[in-house]
This record gives C-alpha cells, sequence and structure tokens, in this order.
C-alpha cells in the first residue's frame, strides 16, 4: 500500500537530503585538506593542539622532508599552529607547516591556496615557471644550501666521473638530483648523452635501483647515500654536495597577490626564520631542540633529523643579501646565476621550451631588503678555506677533469682578456659551485721544443691561470695545486697539428678532500 507524502514531509525530506548533500560536499573538501595537513600528534611542541588558534591569521608553509627549513620550524617551535610558536609571541600570528613531498600535490595545493608559501629549488624551479605563470610566483627567500644532502653514488670500479660514460645512472628528473647529475657531468667534460639515463620517480627510488644492482650509478638524498654503500659493497660517493657547496638552494615562492595581501606578515615571517636559523648555525644546543621538533613533525627518528640539518647550510639574513645580489662585492654563487645557469642547461637537453621568465620578474629581494638584522649570527657565511695541502692531496685521482683550450702566445705564460674570457666561461661556475673541493690546475703542452723548457713553461702558465682566480676572484690561495706536465700527458697525437692543439691545453681537476 502506498502511503501518500505530506507537503510538510516532503519539505523535511528535501531538507534532509539538502543536509546529506551538504555533508558530502564538507567531507571531501576535509578529505581533499587532509591530503596537505601536518599529523596531529606529530606536532614538535608538547604543548601544540589541531583545534589551537592564538590568532586567526595563519601564515601555511609547505615543506617536504627535509633539514632545511628546520630556521621555521624551530622558530615555531613546532609544524603545527601552538601557543609556544615566537611567531605568535613576537609577530602575533600563527604558522603551520605542511608536509608536501608529493610534488604535484604539492604544486596543487599552492595554486588553490591551501598553502601560502611553497619550497623549491631554485635551479628546478627553472623547469616549471612557465607553468606557474598564471599566479604570478615569487621567489621571496633563501633557506639553505644543500651541503651533503644530495650525493652521487657509484658501483666498485668507477672512480671520477669520465668513468661514469656509457654506465646507467638513476635520478628523478628535474629535480635538485638531475641539477647536481649535470653539473657533475660539465665539470668531467661528458654531456648528457654519454650516460645512459635512467629515469625515476624520486631520489628513493634511484637508491633502491642501486641497491638492487640495477644501475651502475644513483644520484641520491641523505642517508640513503650511507645506506647505499653500506648495502652494496665496493660502491662508494663519488661527490656530494658537502664539495659541490652551491649548486642546490632552497628556496621558498609565494603568489603576488598573497605578498601583496600581507606583505608586514610575510616579512615577519622571513625575519623570524632567519632569526632561527643564525641561532641553529650557531648552538648545537638549539639544534639538538630542532632535531626533536623535526623528528615529531615528519615523523622519522631524532638522528635523522639532527643528520638531515647538519647537511645543509642554513642560510642566514646576510646569505639572502648574496643570493639576491643586494652585496655588489659578493663573487659566490647567487640566485640569478643558477637561475639562468639552469635555464640553459635545462634547454639543451630538452625540458624547457622557449624564453623563460627573467630573473628580476619572479625574484622579490624587497623582504630581505627591509629587514635589518645586526650581529655577526646574521652575517653571510664566508668562503671555503683550506689548509695546506699534504703530498697525499696533491697527487691525488681526480673526481673530474675539465678539459680547456686557453691560447698563450709561443714561450709566454701570462694571460691576455681573452685567455680571461674563456677561463670565466669554461671554468669559473664550476669553480665556484663546486666551492668546497680543491682544484688541481694542470698545464700541458705539445712536443714541440726542449723537454724541460715545456715542462718549466706549461707550470707557469698553469700558476698564470691560479693567480687570476685568486686575485680577480678572491679564491683561497691554498685551494689550488699547480702541475706542469709538459709534453708528458697528451690526449691527441703530437703527428698533426690538430693533435698539437688539443695538448696544449690546461686541464681543471676537481679533488676529493
Amino acid at each position: 500500500m502506498k502511503t501518500k507524502l505530506t507537503p510538510l514531509a516532503k519539505i523535511l525530506i528535501v531538507t534532509a537530503i539538502l543536509a546529506g548533500i551538504g555533508f558530502g560536499v564538507k567531507y571531501f573538501d576535509l578529505i581533499d585538506i587532509s591530503q596537505v595537513s601536518t599529523n596531529n600528534e606529530n606536532t614538535g611542541s608538547e604543548y601544540a593542539e589541531t583545534n589551537y588558534s592564538g590568532s586567526e591569521k595563519v601564515i601555511k608553509v609547505g615543506v617536504v622532508t627535509w633539514g632545511g627549513y628546520a630556521g621555521g620550524q624551530y622558530f615555531n617551535r613546532g609544524f603545527a599552529p601552538n601557543p609556544d610558536s615566537r611567531f605568535l609571541k613576537e609577530y602575533g600570528f600563527n604558522v603551520e607547516f605542511l608536509v608536501l613531498d608529493d610534488f604535484n600535490a604539492s604544486r596543487d595545493a599552492w595554486k588553490s591556496d591551501k598553502v601560502d608559501l611553497l619550497w623549491a629549488t631554485i635551479d628546478a624551479f627553472t623547469t616549471e615557471v612557465s607553468g606557474l605563470k598564471e599566479y604570478n610566483p615569487k621567489v621571496v627567500f633563501q633557506a639553505d644550501w644543500s651541503r651533503g644532502g644530495d650525493a652521487v653514488v657509484v658501483r666498485r670500479g668507477i672512480n671520477s666521473v669520465s668513468d661514469l660514460k656509457g654506465k646507467s645512472v638513476a635520478f628523478a628528473e628535474m629535480t635538485p638530483s638531475h641539477t647536481f647529475l649535470l653539473w657533475l657531468l660539465e665539470a668531467g667534460n661528458l654531456n648528457y648523452d654519454d650516460i645512459d639515463a635512467k629515469i625515476v620517480p624520486s631520489a628513493i627510488d634511484a637508491a633502491d635501483l642501486f641497491k638492487k644492482g640495477q644501475v651502475d650509478a644513483a644520484v641520491v638524498w641523505s642517508p640513503d647515500d650511507i645506506d647505499c654503500i653500506q648495502k652494496v659493497s665496493g660502491s662508494k660517493i663519488l661527490q656530494n654536495t658537502k664539495n659541490a657547496s652551491q649548486i642546490i638552494a632552497d628556496v621558498f615562492v609565494a603568489k603576488k597577490s598573497f605578498l601583496d595581501a600581507n606583505r608586514q606578515d610575510v616579512k615577519n615571517l622571513i625575519e623570524g626564520w632567519l632569526r632561527g636559523a643564525a641561532e641553529l648555525n650557531g648552538s648545537e644546543t638549539a639544534k639538538k631542540e630542532a632535531a626533536k621538533i623535526l623528528a615529531a613533525g615528519l615523523a622519522m627518528p631524532e638522528d635523522f633529523c639532527y643528520d638531515a640539518i647538519n647537511n645543509v647550510r642554513l642560510c642566514t639574513h646576510g646569505d639572502n643579501v648574496n643570493f639576491f645580489g643586494l652585496n655588489t662585492s659578493y663573487k659566490g654563487v647567487s640566485g640569478e646565476e643558477l637561475y639562468n645557469k639552469m635555464d640553459v642547461k635545462y634547454q639543451q637537453i630538452g625540458y624547457i621550451e622557449g624564453k623563460i621568465q627573467s630573473w628580476r620578474l619572479i625574484a622579490e629581494p624587497s623582504f630581505i631588503q627591509s629587514i635589518n638584522l645586526t650581529g655577526n649570527e646574521h652575517n653571510a657565511e664566508g668562503q671555503a678555506t683550506f689548509t695546506e695541502a699534504t703530498e697525499e692531496i696533491k697527487t691525488a685521482e681526480a673526481i673530474s677533469t675539465k678539459r680547456v683550450s686557453i691560447s698563450f702566445r709561443s714561450g709566454e705564460f701570462k694571460l691576455d682578456e681573452n685567455a680571461k674570457y674563456i677561463i670565466d666561461k669554461e671554468f669559473l661556475d664550476i669553480a665556484k659551485a663546486f666551492g668546497n673541493a680543491r682544484i688541481r690546475i694542470e698545464g700541458n703542452s705539445d712536443n714541440v721544443g726542449n723537454y724541460d723548457m715545456n715542462k718549466s713553461l706549461s707550470k707557469q702558465r698553469a700558476q698564470s691561470v691560479v693567480d687570476y682566480l685568486i686575485n680577480d676572484h678572491k679564491f683561497d690561495p691554498k685551494r689550488f695545486i699547480v702541475v706542469g706536465n709538459g709534453s708528458d700527458k697528451p690526449v691527441a697525437d703530437n703527428k698533426t697539428a690538430d693533435g698539437k692543439a688539443k695538448n696544449r691545453r690546461t686541464d681543471f681537476e676537481l679533488l676529493a678532500n
């Protein structure tokens, strides 16, 4: 028997349906948001609560599992908003760090305003900046330099970059791993096509392939580098960012619309973050406390987090002044140099098509300019210094060799302006990027003329190159080892004019410390 519905019953049913729809929308919205939420139990503060709100203002920062963001997380006293946060106590707003290890999910979260500031590395940002153009992205500050967090592990028998020729190398494309590999190949006179590239989704996958014996080498993140060499007999770290100290720069990006609406809060966020970084750089106690905060927020072991912090240079205000090109006397690698260099490199191998936005359009140095932090702890990192090289170091096998033809007049060893241009174009970037690596410069000649005279002249020519790098680019003199080979190390046949020209060269070699 059918029951006829009264008008009131119809209204109640419609109301229930609408309520159910509303609940479903809210439920799915919460599911979506949960993809960019921190673990509620892992706040990094014993006082933090997920429903805590000491201020209506919450700045959300998208990060990955990495030690380079410790300055901000330490200053916040955790990943979630909490009453202990110094951002809240000193600046009056909450900060929430959202762990977004999935690259695509992190970009989607930023585009949809689920996070306000988003991690990036300035090298790989070149490959995505065109796709983000409609959002008007701005690079607002540098958080860190990788200092051991990225490494190339190799199997037994691979001792130099040149040994990678024809070998299989696993790496995650368009990531810091990819960037590091490209730099290393350039330093070793190899091209991208010289290796058998094995592209994987992440550095973790690269490490897995290496441990399974399916590739000859892999670009991995710490602590997977140590895990790889412990589990693969005879393997070793060929090179890492402890030596390649100015290649991988972590930055944070925000939409211009967000910056325009929140300029004072963004300035204060950056200022507090840089204060936290300076404290960690100068205090082992603070660093251990930060490791506890990261362990809770990342759900990782405390010793892992401590090592992760030690595998970066947490950037200070002074470092940011240098990075944004605000210090005209700075001789290291700037953000613009890295951005432009990687634009060219990724263009060459087909990962970027057409013109990307210029550095001037994507960099936003005004926040760093407006911050005034005084004291030695806020100064920029000094240039690397070296001790006197031992005989063992002087004769060590080179990790990579960059061969450059520098023309000298017959019988002369002084550099002319064209020779200086060639050095700047072919090697200066490598010398700066691998800032903690020793450099051996070897002069070589053809076999024409007196043997002893060629040997002496080739050493004088190598010394001229070193003198130029020291005097004009302010490198530490103890960094260099000068060798004159004369005609002892030909790379071509001295019986032909072309061969002789190839043998009249200067070799720039990076050594393992």
